[in-house]
Parts: C-alpha cells; structure tokens; sequence
C-alpha cells in the first residue's frame, strides 16, 4: 500500500497504523482532507499488514471542526455535496474492518468529534475538550453528530451537547460514556492507544472483523435481522485459519493460549 496522502500520514508498525491528520495547526476539516481520509480508510481496510489503527490529529490537536472559511460562502446545493462527501469518508472510517481507536489530544470539536465517534473507541487526555459547537454558528453536526452521538450516549445527553454547543472536558465526556480512557499528565495518549491497539492487532482478525460487523450493522436494523447478521458472521468465522488454531489450542493447552496470524 502506498498511502502517498498530504493531508493524512500513517506509520506501521507491528500492525498498527497510526494514522494522523496532517493540517496543522488544528487539523480544519476541507473537502481535501475529506478525500484523503476516504482513500486513506479504505487502504487500511485493504491492507492485511494492518491489524488495528490509531486515529489521531498528532500531538496538540486531534481536529477543531469544518474549515469555516471554506463554507462560509457555500450554497445549500454546494453544502449538501460537501456535507456527503463528508458522511461518506468518515462511514468509510467507520467500516474499517479492523479494531480502531481514536487520540485525542486538544480540540475534537464539531467535524473532528464526529471523525473521532467513527472510531470504536476514544482516549483522550485530560485537557483534550470535546463538542459540537455548530449550533453557535447558526447550523447543526451535518458528518454524522446528530446521528453517531444519541446512539453512543443516548438522546438526552446528545442533545444536550448539540443544542448547547459548548466544549466538554475530556472526564465529562468519559462520565457521559462518549470517552473510554482519559490519560492525565506528561503520559501520551497517541502511546497508549498504541500499546492498547498492538494488543488487538495480535488477535484473530476474521473473528474481529465479524464481530465490528456484527455490532455496528446490528445497531442499524431490527433484533431479528440483527440476529441474522450475526449468524451470517459467526459462520464466515469457521473460514478463517485463526478458528482452527483457536480452537484446536482451546482444546489442547487451555484458553488464552493461542497465537493468532490473521488469516
């Protein structure tokens, strides 16, 4: 894989990909760096080298929302291509068939909150601050805030944070269950992840990759389709390497005892 990108770098490492957003200084979501996320996601989903992906804006920032300049002078016709391009780039981040988890560090508001709840999970350090402040521009999340949050937090909580607009500490938002891990101190988030995610990039890829299925189109869909999919899943499991060796090591020295390679 190539992932010759401007906007978007990502190193490999043991399997992780850390894949940072590359517009400094505070990462302003445009219609390029839209793009690059897209192509960027689906590489990863393609590459078998990858087993798990760090999300992150680097060090300071992890992205402060929409480039308001870019916009600013948009019509509804350009806005409502903008915004779905949008959608569809971070879904495609969503839809990474592997563990990924998103470092926060400074700002994730508006565009970068909503990047941020396409990852399975989010750590964030202690000062990072978190929101959706389009209401005080006059608009609403339009890249899946009103959508992604009342499903990760329930309605009310989300509602409160979209309709007040303000930012939210990264422990608020560990308490509204929005954030998993908060780190504190001189300790680096984008390291954690990292260490967490290496844990994931070790396991069976197959059976993680039905699971993430499983859940994240269940939630779309009726118990009895969601029930479906799952079964669908589980069965596509018993295609994998990973099964065979997890369960003959089950089997023969216990649980928790096999190595997994992917395939």
């Amino acid at each position: 894989m190539a992932y010759d990108y401007e906007l978007v770098k990502v190193e490999i490492v043991d399997g992780v990909a850390t894949m940072t957003l590359n517009r400094p200084p505070l990462n302003p979501l445009n219609a390029e760096l839209g793009l690059q996320i897209h192509l960027c996601a689906n590489e990863l989903a393609m590459d078998d080298d990858v087993r798990a992906v760090v999300l992150t804006g680097g060090d300071k920032h992890f992205a402060a929302g929409a480039d308001i300049k870019e916009m600013v002078e948009m019509s509804a016709v350009v806005v409502t291509k903008f915004v779905g391009r949008l959608q569809e780039s971070f879904s495609a981040v969503e839809n990474i068939p592997k563990p990924v988890i998103a470092a926060i560090n400074g700002f994730a508001l508006g565009g970068g909150c909503e990047l941020a709840m396409c990852a399975d999970w989010r750590y964030a350090h202690e000062d990072a601050k978190i929101g959706q402040p389009e209401i005080l521009l006059g608009i609403i999340p339009g890249a899946g805030g009103t959508q992604r949050m009342p499903r990760l937090i329930g309605p009310a909580k989300a509602k409160e944070m979209i309709y007040s607009g303000r930012f939210y500490s990264a422990q608020e938002c560990f308490e509204a269950g929005l954030v998993q891990k908060v780190v504190s101190g001189e300790e680096s988030v984008i390291a954690y992840a990292q260490k967490i995610a290496a844990k994931y990039a070790k396991g069976p890829a197959v059976a993680l990759a039905m699971a993430k299925k499983s859940i994240n189109k269940g939630m779309e869909c009726s118990i009895e389709e969601g029930l479906l999919i799952e079964a669908q899943s589980m069965s596509l499991c018993f295609a994998s390497e990973d099964q065979t060796t997890g369960m003959k090591t089950f089997l023969e020295e216990g649980p928790g005892k096999a190595k997994f390679t992917g395939k």
